[in-house]
């Protein structure tokens, strides 16, 4: 009887250390798809965003300021916006000012 209780143990144990396991990858899947999206875009200096684009924040965000600039191979710029209110934004426009919805 102890044999048979030791046994029933043993493979629940077998089957609780695989369904970890199996977690594991797909948080690690998870993870590596979020890397990928965000190599995307290259940082640039602030200075570097055409004016279009300034011009553009201006208008729709009044007093909001641009705190990080980063741009994709595609010519499409992101921007870390801070507004006056205290609130950030993450915003995405191409080179002529036009906004872009991700």
């Amino acid at each position: 009887m102890k044999n048979l209780m030791f046994a029933a143990v043993l493979s629940l144990g077998t089957m609780t250390a695989f369904a970890q396991e199996e977690e594991t990858v797909v948080a690690e899947e998870v993870v590596t798809e979020v890397v990928e999206a965000q190599d995307a875009y290259a940082e640039v200096a602030v200075e570097e965003v055409p004016a279009a684009i300034s011009e553009a924040l201006e208008a729709a965000h009044p007093g909001a300021t641009i705190s990080k600039a980063y741009l994709s191979e595609e010519a499409e710029y992101k921007l870390e916006v801070a507004k006056e209110d205290g609130e950030t934004a993450e915003l995405y426009a191409d080179a002529e000012g036009n906004w872009i919805e991700k």
